[in-house]
């Protein structure tokens, strides 16, 4: 760890050293492989965790369970990352879900997974080397942290949609991915959201009940804001007869693609005419009275509400199970309450913040 803490200092110098000269890409590329360098080493801790199942660094107050299950509609094109000591720091967490849709959606949705959190390390050390040359900057007030997080999150979801658009192997033009992810940087939580993933606190009430706060836009074409902008780039937002209530992103002159979100990596079919890929960025101090954040797909929201999705967590007998144990809840709601409609793919991440004592000892990272 300590070789690599050494790196990512050094980075930091490296890029105060170039501001102002004509080096920016060679900072770009040296600060990403950097940021890849860290990755590999963090898998081989058992720090990063891509599929389902748990991941509770050793002295980490951190505990993440993750469960994802494919829907009726083919291959699983929801996919998950949780990455303790982010950047080898050791108070910060990253965790991200992707919703993949259209032929590709897999492909486009594991590529995004995989690019989003290095890509993000890379921009924040930038800022964070930009912060050393400017005196005004103090990086532990918590909204310089904040602005310098939601500046490194535009750039790199920015250049995350211009590399897919180049992407020689995958076909993105009538396909993308929904991204969803928070860091967590000791009591500061900042959230990007790009899509129709949603982002749900669970927090303690004055009479101990526990509540829901949503901390996202599930951001659907229908939304005002949305709708505004789509229609002023001459693409159509409207329900088809057999779907009512469902709304759409249409091209201007055909019913295609159809895309039920207004914001998505890829799909660049329709990129002209409404569809962004720029996120919310938001964030929250996490209190003692703040237990866990949930982040999951589409696929539990149709059909769990925000409340019945706190109590299904902070009621699961183990933390280990209770992302699966969401998720399963949400499986019997798709067949109570959409029978005859195909089930859609479910995924969720529930990051808990203190230590419990219901906390089995020993949990590690599942393959």
């Amino acid at each position: 760890m300590g070789h690599f803490s050494t790196m990512f200092n050094g980075l930091a110098r490296s890029f105060s050293f170039k501001k102002g000269r004509n080096s920016g890409n060679l900072g770009d590329e040296g600060g990403r492989e950097a940021a890849k360098a860290m990755a590999k080493d963090a898998k081989k801790k058992d720090l990063i965790l891509r599929t389902s199942g748990v991941l509770n660094a050793e002295g980490s107050d951190n505990f993440a369970s993750v469960f994802s299950k494919k829907g009726e509609k083919g291959v699983n094109q929801d996919c998950c990352i949780v990455w303790e000591e982010f950047g080898c720091q050791e108070d910060m967490i990253f965790c991200g879900i992707f919703d993949g849709h259209g032929p590709w959606g897999h492909f486009v949705a594991k590529t995004v997974r995989e690019s989003m959190a290095p890509s993000l390390l890379c921009h924040w050390q930038q800022g964070l080397a930009q912060g050393f040359l400017d005196p005004e900057l103090d990086s532990e007030k918590k909204h310089q942290r904040f602005d310098i997080w939601k500046n490194s999150y535009l750039r790199t979801c920015a250049a995350i949609d211009h590399e897919l658009e180049q992407h020689r192997k995958i076909d993105t033009f009538y396909s993308g991915t929904t991204a969803l992810s928070i860091v967590k940087q000791g009591e500061l939580v900042v959230v990007a959201n790009v899509g129709d993933s949603r982002a749900v606190l669970a927090t303690t009430s004055d009479d101990g009940r526990v509540v829901p706060v949503q901390l996202t836009v599930d951001f659907k074409p229908n939304l005002p804001q949305e709708a505004e902008r789509i229609i002023q780039c001459n693409g159509r937002v409207f329900c088809l007869s057999d779907e009512p209530g469902v709304h759409r992103v249409w091209l201007p002159d055909e019913e295609s693609p159809g895309l039920a979100m207004s914001r998505a990596f890829g799909d660049y079919c329709i990129k002209e005419f409404g569809l962004i890929s720029v996120p919310e960025v938001t964030h929250r101090n996490i209190t003692s009275r703040d237990q866990f954040i949930i982040l999951a797909t589409d696929g539990v929201w149709d059909v769990v509400s925000n409340q019945e999705a706190v109590e299904i967590v902070s009621s699961a007998p183990e933390r280990a199970k209770s992302a699966k144990r969401l998720v399963e809840c949400a499986v019997r709601a798709w067949k109570r309450k959409r029978r005859g409609i195909a089930m859609d793919d479910i995924s969720a991440i529930c990051l808990f913040f203190h230590s419990s004592s219901e906390q089995e000892d020993g949990l590690v990272s599942t393959p």
